[in-house]
């Protein structure tokens, strides 16, 4: 009778590295290594098929019932509320969920999703398509059945539950066009690492282009989707000698730090100055005036994405791609632009307030 092999351990993976075991635990685990040795030790890795513990338990005939879930943060409205139908999918069918943030840092999501493979779990969820040839390269290895959400994978081979980021806002930004404005100026999120935001961004340039509206360099600001970078992006685009008649931001929530701004210089929204959001949070429809924006199904984004991943997991007939469709939530925060002739008020210097006209 033929003696069944021994287990891969952490030292056959460090002798077939040259390193000591210490060094293989430090790369597992995230730690200081540098970039050759850490490539070293994952190719000893993928070669002899190491796996932790926990993993084996994973790749048994068992089910743990875990799944898990990496997104980019939890300060994001729009990922708790798709994490939370997602948990609520997954608790219905008796699974837990296992939540870690990456923080848009695709080397943290692989160490991340090896960790979550190390302890057990049945199956991931990921945000958007942008992640390391390696992240799909151990799901691949070790089985683990995937779903991306928040994603709309343009080859169409990706497993995913999402929308079209780039109709969205081109929608939004063919209504501004009929509005009749011409002066554009774009609020962006990091580009790095988001293909969603990546996405709408070129929905907004490309739409603007085939109107033979130019947008120049200066008018388009990158930075966090937050109060504070929405209103340093508007106070930027209010000190130009000519500024925009529409500001579009992909995300509500730098969209309402910009109408703060144009508040604090005395502006009126839409009468001075038209001001889009994007994704449809809650706050977007309680402040004054209220924004208008395109609308992301959020809750269905998670509640798909976990009826998809259960259904690999059960071996079900499942589509590839589910694209939820977004729309248009036109509110108080867009009109057309001021007429040739009319006076614009032009704005204070930085820490003045001028009282609202009446």
């Amino acid at each position: 009778m033929k003696a069944k092999a021994r287990p891969v351990n952490l030292f056959d993976v460090a002798r077939l590295a040259g390193v000591s075991t210490a060094t293989v635990s430090r790369t597992l685990n995230g730690g200081q290594v540098s970039k050759s040795t850490r490539q070293t030790v994952e190719r000893a890795i993928r070669q002899l098929g190491y796996v932790a513990h926990g993993a084996a338990r994973a790749l048994s005939s068992r089910r743990n019932y875990t799944f898990g879930a990496v997104i980019p943060d939890l300060d994001n409205a729009i990922f708790a509320s798709t994490t939370s139908a997602l948990q609520k999918a997954f608790d219905e069918q008796g699974y837990m969920l296992i939540v870690a943030c990456n923080f848009y840092d695709i080397d943290v999501e692989l160490r991340l999703t090896r960790n979550l493979i190390e302890r057990g779990i049945d199956g991931l969820v990921l945000v958007g398509t942008e992640h390391r040839p390696e992240l799909f390269a151990l799901l691949h290895d070790f089985g683990i059945p995937y779903v991306l959400t928040w994603a709309h994978d343009e080859t169409g081979q990706l497993p995913s539950v999402g929308c079209d980021h780039r109709k969205a806002m081109a929608g939004l930004t063919h209504y501004l066009l009929e509005r009749g404005h011409r002066d554009f100026a774009v609020i962006s999120g990091i580009t790095k690492n988001n293909d969603r935001v990546r996405q709408r961004l070129a929905g907004v340039l490309d739409t603007l282009e085939a109107a033979g509206v130019r947008t120049p360099a200066e008018r388009i600001v990158e930075g966090p989707f937050s109060y504070r970078a929405g209103q340093s992006a508007m106070e930027t685009f209010l000190a130009m000698e000519r500024p925009p008649t529409a500001v579009m931001c992909l995300n509500d929530v730098p969209a309402i730090g910009a109408m703060s701004a144009c508040n604090a210089a005395g502006l009126q929204v839409p009468e001075d100055i038209s001001i889009t959001g994007c994704v449809d949070l809650e706050v977007a429809a309680m402040v004054q005036p209220p924004l208008t924006s395109v609308h992301f199904p959020t809750a269905d984004m998670g509640h798909y994405a976990g009826i998809h991943l259960l259904a690999q997991i059960n071996g079900a007939e499942v589509r590839k791609q589910q694209v939820l469709p977004t729309r248009l939530v036109v509110r108080g925060s867009t009109a057309p632009p001021r007429r040739r002739g009319d006076v614009r008020p032009s704005a204070p210097s930085r820490g003045s307030v001028r009282p609202r006209s009446r």
